[in-house]
């Protein structure tokens, strides 16, 4: 399964706090809930979270946030096998990680994988969306 993992660096003026609070604003103020919940935006059409993978790059859009990230030849094949990806949006920082740069396996497995980490997020299943030629 595809995933993706997006969070905050915890660097707002108001700190970590101040960040993970605006995280969990932005969730909120687009319907999702953070949690165990894993929602499914292939059911809704007007699901508030898209998913564009096109030329090796991945790009998730929500209302007042694009993110936008490459991604490596293994993701895209799963990514076209299964139509979906999985997208996790914690509200919990990650300070350590540099933005645009990679992170070592065994780091990202420790923080994705944290309950922490995990129950502070919201989970999607989004359908990969291509542009149409």
């Amino acid at each position: 399964m595809p995933f993706l993992l997006a969070y905050s660096m915890g660097d707002s003026p108001a700190g970590p706090e101040g960040s993970e609070a605006a995280v969990r604003a932005l969730l909120t103020n687009n319907g999702l809930t953070v949690g165990t919940t894993v929602h499914d935006g292939s059911r809704h059409p007007s699901f508030p979270v898209s998913l564009l993978v096109e030329a090796g790059q991945a790009v998730v859009t929500m209302p007042l946030l694009n993110a936008q990230c490459q991604v490596p030849p293994e993701w895209l094949e799963a990514a076209d096998a299964r139509g979906s990806a999985y997208f996790i949006f914690t509200t919990r920082p990650w300070p350590t990680a540099p933005p645009g740069q990679p992170v070592a396996e065994g780091e990202l497995e420790k923080f994705a994988g944290a309950e922490e980490t995990l129950t502070a997020a919201a989970h999607c299943i989004l359908p990969i969306r291509k542009i149409r030629g």
